[in-house]
């Protein structure tokens, strides 16, 4: 198994942490939008691809057209797979290209010594993380991307990843899956006139956010657990 040198005694400038700053910002996903501050997000840097038709239909007098995405409707097998990957390429070599920058700003060795302290304890994972971890509750892509850079810089172990892609995995892109389909249920009003939903939205997110931590360190025991009977059996081996 690799073993990562963490630098946390590493010289940190104030340069590393305006960089971490605005690594944060940049990929939380907090700028988003069509206002000119959005020049600033991932996710509206990165943009769509736009749709096409599929289906006309002659409604009366008008013409309706149903548009979809590039990948069409109703495709399966390698062939679909290979259409989901090709639209996985420009939001992976964008996120590389970011952090490659951010990286040379010293915006990774900020956040390392920034949050192991607390992600260490918490996860089990280094503080180099915390940008993936940040970007991963917008877009699985962003997550997935900054941890491989992660993991093929060696700056996390097998083990790390495994258990910080289970915290991925978790409730995937929370926040932008939430609030885009699963925050209208809060609007919904029973026949007596109060909410379908009787709970609040912050209080959702922070289950969704707590189970995502419990699975990953659900995962990180059974990865403890495993080494220690492998550790046993070569020792009485």
């Amino acid at each position: 198994m690799e073993n990562p040198v963490h630098s946390e005694n590493q010289r940190v400038g104030p340069g590393a942490y305006i960089a971490l700053l605005f690594a944060m910002v940049f990929f939380s996903g907090l700028l988003g939008g069509k206002e000119w501050y959005g020049v600033f997000d991932f996710t509206t840097l990165n943009g769509a691809f736009g749709k096409v038709v599929t289906d006309v239909n002659l409604q009366g007098d008008a013409v309706d057209a149903a548009k979809s995405a590039f990948r069409g409707k109703g495709g399966n097998g390698a062939m679909d797979g290979f259409l989901f990957a090709f639209g996985l390429i420009p939001a992976v070599m964008f996120a590389l290209g970011m952090i490659n920058v951010l990286e040379h700003y010293g915006a990774l060795n900020a956040a390392r010594k920034l949050l192991t302290p607390l992600l260490r304890p918490l996860l089990g994972i280094p503080g180099s993380t915390g940008l993936a971890l940040i970007g991963s509750l917008q877009s699985t892509d962003v997550g997935a991307s900054l941890t491989r850079v992660l993991a093929d810089e060696g700056q996390i172990t097998d083990k790390e990843k495994t258990i910080f892609t289970m915290f991925q995995f978790s409730a995937g892109a929370m926040i932008t899956n939430f609030f885009s389909s699963g925050a209208v249920l809060f609007t919904l009003v029973a026949i007596d006139g109060t909410h379908a939903v009787p709970a609040s939205i912050g209080l959702c997110v922070a289950v969704m956010f707590i189970m995502k931590i419990v699975g990953a360190n659900v995962m990180r025991l059974v990865l403890n657990v495993t080494e220690r009977k492998q550790s046993a059996e070569v020792q009485h081996g």
